[in-house]
């Protein structure tokens, strides 16, 4: 779509299961993820099932059922034929999924150590996070499990690799934690995070690996250093439980969503709160019975950082552009708990309490040249040293994000 345009539905994917478990929670869909590399979808499509789909899907797709989009020789350099769609029966209902990054060719030598049964290929790794605890660990072309970590005490809600490739990876948890894991080392648990009073629904590593943001059902936010797990600071100014957050790709930006229909843009540098996006309704109610109608569940960053998205209880997605206040375009969804950018842009992925995947189509944009040099150098800056450089106040300005 172009920016302006409203999104269109390319795909939906249903449950293909009868329901067969009388819990809660065992159809809804809490989790989708692309690999970073984009050539893998994860659905948590709930009864305990996640499955893997070579992406991209089928072009003939239709809401029913379809295959694998068939590979050509030069997208499978190794001649191991096509990917395959695989289901991964994690015995417990899944809340959080998480690829790693495509990891260095070392570490891909200690997995082939430690896992024999690990075929030597470039090892993209799924977590998965359980309904009593446990993280399991999928190696993704195999379909194999290597690890079960234990630790959390309840529901493991969601779960973030660093983008580095170290295969550190952190966990969010009902048991009012976070846990630090390094599965080059078996899964060790490194450290355990404390400070949260209320369930931890949702963590975010920045792209420059330097901190973790945590989302608990409290109106502060909570931010860590990732090189020695120490609070950081509290970034207050919600009015209801934090329930999402997202860093920008260059790591100077961190948004969070809250029950109180609003979208916070901080500089999680200097904790300040750079501007608000309320969710109004579209139409109004026509009681008050419907306080939270417009509570919000998820929000996430465009690939190139110039969109975001946003699901809410009002039936909407709505998409955003960075430099406005209003969204400029909704896409009718019921039931929304989730949203995630394809990583190469153009698509975004939603998943339904009805556990259903919905793919629409998301703004293409060619990035500015004063955006692509902001994020540049905002990648490797930190706020505090752009405030030092011998340059012009406006500049300053626009490289902080203080211009909108």
């Amino acid at each position: 779509m172009e920016a302006g345009e409203e999104p269109l539905l390319l795909a939906e994917l249903k449950p293909g299961r009868p329901h067969q478990f009388d819990w809660k929670s065992s159809c809804e869909t809490w989790s989708v993820a692309f690999s970073p590399d984009g050539s893998w979808f994860a659905w948590s499509q709930g009864h305990c099932i996640v499955k893997l789909i070579p992406w991209p899907l089928e072009e003939q797709f239709i809401p029913k059922g379809f295959e694998a989009k068939s590979r050509s020789s030069k997208n499978d350099p190794k001649g191991r034929g096509s990917p395959k769609e695989k289901t991964l029966d994690c015995g417990q209902i899944v809340w959080g999924l998480a690829f790693s990054p495509w990891p260095s060719p070392p570490s891909r030598r200690l997995w082939a150590r430690h896992h024999p049964q690990v075929p030597d290929v470039s090892c993209l790794i799924l977590a998965t996070g359980l309904n009593d605890g446990q993280i399991k660990i999928w190696e993704v072309q195999t379909g194999l499990q290597l690890l079960n970590l234990s630790g959390h005490q309840d529901v493991v809600r969601d779960l973030s690799f660093t983008p580095s490739g170290s295969l550190i990876l952190v966990s969010a948890s009902r048991d009012k934690t976070l846990r630090i894991w390094d599965l080059n080392k078996h899964g060790k648990q490194i450290q355990v995070l404390t400070g949260h009073l209320q369930w931890v629904y949702c963590c975010s590593i920045s792209p420059d690996c330097s901190m973790l943001c945590s989302a608990a059902g409290e109106k502060s936010v909570f931010l860590w250093s990732m090189r020695s797990y120490t609070l950081i600071r509290k970034l207050e100014g919600h009015q209801s439980s934090v329930v999402s957050c997202d860093f920008s790709p260059d790591s100077a930006l961190l948004v969070t969503a809250s029950y109180d229909t609003n979208v916070i843009m901080w500089d999680p540098y200097t904790g300040e709160r750079l501007r608000s996006l309320h969710h109004t309704q579209l139409d109004t109610p026509m009681d008050d019975s419907d306080v939270h109608i417009s509570s919000l569940r998820s929000v996430c960053f465009s690939p190139e950082g110039l969109y975001l998205a946003t699901v809410a209880d009002d039936r909407l997605l709505r998409i955003w552009a960075l430099e406005l206040k209003t969204p400029i375009a909704f896409a009718p969804m019921t039931n929304g708990l989730c949203c995630t950018f394809f990583p190469h842009g153009g698509v975004i992925a939603t998943g339904t309490r009805d556990g259903h995947v919905q793919f629409w189509t998301a703004p293409r944009v060619l990035s500015s040249l004063k955006h692509l040099c902001r994020k540049a150098l905002r990648s490797f800056l930190t706020t505090y040293q752009v405030l030092a450089l011998p340059i012009p106040k406006k500049m300053k300005e626009f490289l902080t994000y203080r211009t909108f």
